[in-house]
């Protein structure tokens, strides 16, 4: 995805194809009992919380607002695990080892200068793999279709218009986001590349999977709103599929939100979605969709909970159904405490601060 700074720049994107394209049908979300857990507030002393890590009782967040990797301390404040990383925005920790993600540059100051992922091991060792260039030299989704296929030249010339690109393939573009532990390796979220990676301990790079592309048709009604020629009525495009966060399931899979690529916002609908990953196939299953920006996940208790940024609220899937489970302005960080408990970073559209949420509390399960 060439919207790279995730959050900051989703949240950004201009509404000038807001009326443009619509989603395909997105799920209903089900019915369910509007839950009354009080959220504790952990520390207010964030600024971009992006993704959390919990071992034990200790609870790591990768700040991409600070540039650090820290720890949170009983009093709230953050006492750094890593003091300087620039760009961070994942972070997973298991057998004595913290991995985190970094990308440097990207819109709107210029293009990606650097992304990968930093593993530090026993005695502070770093290794070190490097995402951009596996994706220049791999691009994984290269192979996969993006735009309108087949376009017509009226349908070309009204996507020129506007500024979107019409027929393309997969582009070399590296955004490091999230990152799961999965044995002795590391699975890394790249949400520029539109794939799963996996890092091993020595930092080799392979791909996983790579996430399908996501279809929006044009409907006559946006087609008049912008004054487009009626060729585009009914026209599919395949926007990128953007991976935000992955989690390994209790049955070995791995669990992935996406952003549909193009405006996150509601202007388009709710098209985020959840898709679960074979990591020996990289076969892709979608688990549920219909989120408002999902941008991050955790697994507990054979539930999936999710942020909606652009809904201000965590919601929790269950049997492919979505449901509201919490309102929280700003969520966009989640992960599965002890307990059955939920740690959850909010920030970007409103003060930032890390909450734990007791799921046992006004929660009929």
């Amino acid at each position: 995805m060439r919207v790279t700074r995730l959050l900051i720049a989703v949240a950004a994107v201009g509404t000038a194809t807001s009326l443009i394209l619509t989603a395909a049908p997105a799920q209903a979300h089900a019915p369910e009992p509007r839950p009354a857990p009080s959220p504790e507030v952990l520390s207010t002393a964030v600024a971009a919380p992006f993704n959390l890590e919990v071992s034990g009782r200790r609870v790591l967040v990768a700040d991409g607002g600070l540039n650090i990797v820290g720890s949170v301390k009983p009093d709230g404040t953050l006492s750094p695990v890593v003091a300087s990383a620039p760009g961070t925005s994942g972070v997973a920790a298991a057998h004595g080892r913290i991995a985190y993600t970094t990308t440097v540059g990207g819109p709107p100051t210029g293009p990606i200068t650097a992304s990968g992922l930093t593993i530090v091991g026993h005695g502070g060792r770093r290794t070190s793999a490097d995402t951009l260039a596996y994706e220049t030299a791999k691009n994984p989704d290269a192979g996969v279709h993006y735009g309108v296929t087949n376009p017509s030249a009226c349908v070309r010339d009204a996507f020129e218009g506007i500024g979107l690109p019409v027929d393309y393939t997969g582009a070399i573009d590296s955004h490091a986001y999230s990152v799961a532990a999965y044995g002795h390796d590391w699975i890394v979220a790249d949400a520029g590349a539109n794939a799963l990676l996996r890092v091993s301990r020595s930092g080799r790079i392979s791909t996983v999977a790579v996430l399908p592309a996501q279809p929006a048709t044009i409907t006559a009604q946006a087609a008049a709103a912008f004054g487009l020629p009626d060729c585009v009525v009914g026209v599919t495009y395949a926007f990128e599929s953007v991976p935000t966060d992955v989690e390994v399931g209790p049955d070995g899979q791995l669990y992935v939100t996406t952003l549909p690529g193009g405006p996150e916002d509601a202007s388009l609908g709710a098209r985020g979605s959840v898709y679960r990953v074979d990591p020996r196939s990289g076969r892709t299953k979608l688990v549920a969709t219909g989120l408002l920006g999902a941008t991050n996940l955790a697994l507990s208790r054979g539930r999936i909970y999710v942020t909606e940024f652009f809904a201000g609220r965590v919601s929790v899937i269950r049997n492919g159904k979505v449901g509201e489970f919490l309102d929280l302005p700003g969520a966009v960080s989640i992960e599965a405490g002890p307990g059955g408990s939920l740690y959850a970073g909010t920030g970007l559209a409103g003060p930032p601060s890390i909450v734990r949420i007791d799921t046992a509390k006004g929660w009929r399960h």
